[in-house]
């Protein structure tokens, strides 16, 4: 993994990432109180910008904290930190908690100014091996929490999951709750059946995916049939193709589960129309006033 780009944003101010200091009273160290977002940078311009903001804003007023900025004040933010960083093709990452009190207090109360914290690393594109072999996942029980339509900063349950996959070998953990198809522990999920695109709905189970979102859209487009509903174990393990999505990886072929290929075992047809379609996209992107 790349080292981040030197210089972020803390709290209104802007000084090198090594030199930030939060407190640790702050209430995002002490109880994981805060929400983020992860943002893909094409050509100097954040990727679905309205839609990752939208989305924060959601986070936020599910834990009842109120927006630090307007939507313009985002927009300055993101594009002073871009320019201070000369950051081209990069991944943001951004993060706001509760903020800190003098003390360790459940209650949420009294209110203090939130925590507001933003750097931004390199965002390579796949290695032209992922390209022409797909990625391994593995398979387990969703043992996180019922709010996972927030992008929550605690993510312990998360980081085992995905370190399941690490340890065996693989780049993904796919999770089922009750015999169903929920996300990736980084990612949402996608199969491809008898030629039509199977995505589950969202619900308190599986984050609202802003990519997800860009592959429905890139699938109408090329004209892939698709349906949004519940997808169960044995479909997951029969499908044609495997897909994850998420804002550091795009969308991804899987094709190896829980060590046995999925389909041929290379990345698919439908797949290839697809990971074409969304760099055709990013180039239109690249284009427009964000």
């Amino acid at each position: 993994m790349s080292e981040p780009l030197p210089i972020c944003h803390l709290d209104g101010a802007w000084l090198p990432l090594r030199e930030a200091r939060i407190s640790p009273l702050d209430r995002g160290f002490l109880f994981g109180d805060g929400v983020y977002e992860v943002i893909p940078v094409y050509a100097g311009r954040p990727f679905r910008f309205d839609a990752h903001f939208d989305r924060l804003s959601r986070s936020l007023a599910a834990i009842r904290l109120s927006d630090p900025h307007d939507r313009a004040g985002w927009h300055d933010l993101v594009a002073e930190l871009l320019q201070r960083n000369g950051a081209d093709h990069a991944s943001l990452y951004l993060q706001v908690t509760r903020g800190a009190e003098y003390g360790r207090n459940h209650s949420p109360f009294p209110q203090v100014p939130a925590t507001v914290f933003a750097f931004c690393s390199p965002l390579p594109d796949p290695s032209p091996a992922t390209l022409a072999n797909g990625i391994a996942a593995v398979t387990t029980t969703d043992t996180r929490w019922s709010r996972c339509d927030i992008k929550s900063i605690s993510l312990l349950a998360n980081v085992l999951l995905r370190d399941e996959a690490t340890q065996a070998g693989a780049q993904e953990t796919i999770l089922l709750r009750d015999g169903l198809l929920t996300e990736g522990s980084t990612s949402t999920a996608h199969i491809m059946m008898q030629g039509k695109l199977l995505t589950p709905p969202d619900s308190h189970w599986i984050l609202p995916g802003t990519t997800r979102s860009v592959v429905e859209e890139l699938t109408d487009r090329i004209g892939l049939a698709r349906e949004t509903r519940a997808v169960t174990e044995t479909e997951l393990r029969n499908a044609e193709e495997i897909w994850i999505a998420s804002s550091g990886r795009a969308v991804m072929p899987v094709t190896k589960l829980d060590g046995r290929a999925v389909g041929a075992g290379v990345p698919g047809p439908a797949w290839r129309k697809v990971w074409q379609a969304f760099l055709d996209y990013r180039r239109e992107c690249a284009t427009q006033p964000w």
